[in-house]
């Protein structure tokens, strides 16, 4: 059985054990559930076989998922309080515009992820994918300094999904 199914059975049992499986329960029991693989296998008490290879990239993988989750919210909670100046500042001030971002060996499920978190950011929207699927066109709010926006999207929503997924 495979580690993620493991820390699916031991969060269940640690909300049906307190009580109601409510979310908050079902959370607490997968992190616990996870420290308890976790020690498990550092310390050689799991069956340590050919899976190895595979628990090893599952504890890794959730420490990616939840720094991906924190970088999100971050840049969620940014682009809002520039809406939100964008809002109460004199619109001669704004410079809408159109970016074309760089993207270098992406995969469709890759390049559709990463336009569909920049959409979901406000203030950002993407328009296109070029026919080589070598650039992604944006839309931002304020384009004043493209060269920002690119290296903000490449470094930030690029580099974290190919890391995710690969």
């Amino acid at each position: 059985m495979s580690t993620f199914v493991w820390n699916i059975l031991l969060a269940l049992i640690w909300a049906i054990a307190l009580g109601p499986p409510t979310p908050a329960n079902l959370l607490m029991g997968f992190v616990v559930g996870y420290l308890m693989l976790a020690m498990a296998w550092r310390l050689g008490l799991s069956h340590r076989d050919e899976g190895d290879e595979a628990q090893k990239k599952y504890f890794r993988r959730v420490f990616q998922i939840l720094g991906f989750l924190i970088f999100f919210v971050k840049e969620m909670v940014a682009a809002n309080i520039r809406m939100a100046y964008y809002t109460i500042m004199p619109l001669s001030r704004l410079k809408p515009g159109i970016v074309a971002v760089e993207i270098e060996g992406m995969s469709n499920l890759e390049i559709t992820i990463m336009a569909n978190l920049i959409t979901l950011t406000p203030g950002t929207l993407s328009l296109d994918v070029s026919q080589d699927r070598s650039q992604l066109i944006v839309h931002c709010m304020d384009a004043s300094d493209p060269e920002r926006i690119k290296h903000d999207i490449k470094d930030g929503f690029e580099r974290r999904i190919k890391e995710l997924l690969r």
